[in-house]
């Protein structure tokens, strides 16, 4: 993926409670028409207004938490549980792309570039946010590959990855092209995965526990090469090839001589070439029809300079039973691109406790909800 630029670090983020109305009724976008889902789904907008949408998570209450590529932290509360947020409030803004958050024991962690800050008890403040309390700041500055996915391991660490500083480049420090986790606290920082280029999304098997990434490729090698990839970790310490390979069996022509590919762990499934695969999540709701339990949806961002677009979708990724093996990729929702005009951008996904699906959009500054049935 390109890089990236980012409004300068301010180092007293200024917490708000401003608020926008969520946005017209669901039925006054066309858009939303020309999204295809399987039979039975529908989709409708959970908040519109929500400029610039990345990582989203669920409080304890049911508010909902957005992370930007911007400076701003959003809260969209649905009190009334009616699949549609009452409100878009700005938590929080002036921070340096925080683009990752995460909830534990009511507690908001947000992931800037550069470090990670906790609000405490957020929750109940989001009129008047308390200041934040910085746990970490390990992390490098380096704005290329430098949006922060975080989440809570069922280890009760906090993993955060840290992309390579460049297209392929051998990196500069061991801390690049990694998954890295932490205590809470943000002591105890770890690296656990190497050779990771750019995950920008993560999850944990709900069947054995196993860390699940997507990871995007390096560019300039063709509109076909290499592909995305899914990755399982099942434990600590295996590389993923970066930057000797892509795909399990794509060479980087500069620093793949003289490198067996055998040495790396290989995909769990190949992606589509430069689909930009980002927040993936496994479906653990009980909505969806059987067949989508346990199993890996995954939004497409879709390419930025490939000569014909791809992506722009929500694909999925069946498993065996035993939840180890991928057995195919198809397409569940799709449409934000028309023809070659791309009118929406899915980045990440959000399993709500009724079994809906929360889907982020930084282009169309969206969070749609997509259920099952009436």
């Amino acid at each position: 993926m390109k890089p990236r630029y980012f409004l300068p670090l301010l180092l007293a983020p200024l917490a708000l409670s401003s608020s926008v109305a969520p946005g017209p009724a669901p039925a006054a976008d066309t858009n939303l028409r020309k999204i295809k889902l399987p039979p039975g789904f529908t989709i409708s907008y959970f908040a519109q207004n929500v400029k610039s949408a990345r990582e989203l998570a669920l409080g304890p209450d049911g508010t909902v938490y957005v992370g930007t590529k911007n400076d701003k932290v959003y809260a969209l509360p649905d009190r009334n549980k009616d699949g549609r947020a009452d409100e878009v409030i700005t938590l929080a803004s002036g921070l340096n792309a925080p683009n990752g958050v995460a909830v534990r024991n009511g507690s908001l962690y947000v992931a800037e570039i550069n470090r990670i800050l906790r609000y405490d008890n957020v929750g109940a403040k989001l009129r008047q946010p308390p200041k934040p309390v910085v746990v970490s700041t390990a992390l490098p500055d380096k704005e290329w590959h430098g949006y922060r996915y975080i989440a809570f391991g069922p280890d009760g660490k906090l993993y955060v990855p840290v992309g390579a500083p460049c297209n392929s480049c051998l990196p500069e420090a061991p801390i690049y092209a990694t998954i890295n986790r932490m205590n809470p606290d943000g002591s105890g920082l770890e690296t656990f995965a190497y050779g990771v280029r750019n995950t920008v999304g993560f999850d944990w098997s709900p069947q054995d526990k196993a860390l699940w990434f997507t990871d995007n490729g390096r560019d300039k090698l063709g509109d076909n090469l290499p592909a995305d990839e899914l990755n399982r970790a099942a434990a600590p310490g295996q590389h993923f090839g970066f930057p000797y390979f892509f795909a399990g069996d794509v060479p980087d022509p500069e620093f793949g001589k003289g490198k067996s590919m055998d040495t790396y762990a290989k995909p769990a499934r190949k992606l589509g070439p430069h689909v930009a695969a980002l927040g993936m999540k496994f479906y653990t709701g009980k909505q969806f029809p059987v067949k989508y339990r346990n199993q890996i949806l995954i939004p497409e961002h879709g390419s930025w300079n490939r000569s014909s677009k791809i992506g722009y979708r929500i694909t999925l990724v069946t498993l065996d039973a035993a939840g180890k093996q991928a057995t195919g990729y198809q397409t569940f929702a799709e449409g934000w691109l028309q023809g070659q005009q791309p009118w929406g951008r899915p980045v990440a996904l959000l399993v709500m406790p009724d079994g809906s699906l929360l889907i982020s959009d930084d282009q169309n500054d969206a969070v749609y909800r997509i259920k099952y049935g009436s």
